[in-house]
């Protein structure tokens, strides 16, 4: 399927049971009918401040977003649960064009701040979270969902980077391009078509740094498990010492050169997290 094909898609948001029941068909289809959520919560959801969107190409449902709210005992904010797409519709911006509709939709009902988790060894996700949407991350979850048995994660703790995005005032700068005369906090090396960490450095308090991370972590952990799991203690230890001494990592940029992913940190005045 081409993008020139989604010219019908319609996201608008759900009420009745019977939208419902779609969506927990199409989650059950996505991940399992054990990790779908029922459609008893989601009906809850959607009419205690909550919603949840339906991506649909003619009158067929092909993805969705659920969102709930959330209150840390001060702040009120909207938790974006999950978001799914039919397997034959992946890779078509659809998934960015929901994120676009939950944070309308999260405006018109009164939320600032949206929330999720992702592995930011996901550099699909990362790229989409935060140079795209302008998202920021200030907490990262150690095995933050145990253990988990599905095709994305078995076998290697779920580390997860906690994002924030604050839709109404979206000020973050980017980085353009790659820039090579910016620190880096691991030093890497090539294994045919993947890349190696080799010597992490946490040391370094320049007002900008970058943390390598392998562009095809997937693929690397089905053919080099421990070189994947390499990466995951890695990013872990850099990660958690500069997130706790007040950074924030606000970007995705890819070196072409080394097809490395890299994220840059940076300190910053607002208290991000936690």
């Amino acid at each position: 399927m081409k993008h020139s094909d989604l010219a019908s898609l319609v996201i608008r948001s759900l009420h009745t049971v019977e939208e419902l029941e779609q969506v927990y068909e199409l989650e059950s289809l996505i991940w399992s009918p054990e990790d779908a959520v029922p459609v008893n919560q989601t009906i809850t959801t959607v009419k205690n401040g909550g919603f949840l969107l339906g991506a649909y190409l003619t009158d067929k449902l092909i993805g969705f977003q659920y969102s709930f709210p959330g209150f840390d005992g001060e702040n009120l904010y909207l938790c974006s649960h999950s978001l799914g797409l039919h397997p034959d519709y992946r890779s078509l911006g659809i998934g960015e064009k929901l994120k676009i509709a939950q944070k309308q939709t999260a405006i018109e009902k009164g939320y600032n701040l949206i929330t999720w988790t992702y592995d930011p060894l996901e550099t699909v996700n990362g790229n989409l979270n935060l140079h795209k949407l302008q998202a920021v991350c200030s907490t990262y979850i150690k095995n933050a969902y145990g253990d988990m048995d599905d095709n994305l994660n078995a076998g290697l703790p779920t580390d997860r980077l906690l994002v924030q995005w604050w839709i109404k005032d979206l000020e973050n700068q980017k980085i353009k391009s790659y820039d090579s005369s910016i620190s880096k906090t691991i030093e890497t090396s090539s294994k045919g078509k993947y890349l190696v960490p080799e010597q992490v450095d946490i040391t370094k308090e320049e007002n900008t740094l970058y943390v390598p991370v392998p562009g095809n972590f997937q693929e690397m952990k089905q053919e080099h498990f421990q070189l994947a799991l390499q990466w995951r203690e890695a990013t872990r230890q850099v990660f958690t010492h500069y997130l706790r001494a007040g950074w924030i990592v606000t970007d995705l940029v890819k070196d072409l050169k080394q097809h490395a992913y890299v994220y840059r940190l940076e300190k910053g005045d607002r208290a991000y997290g936690d």
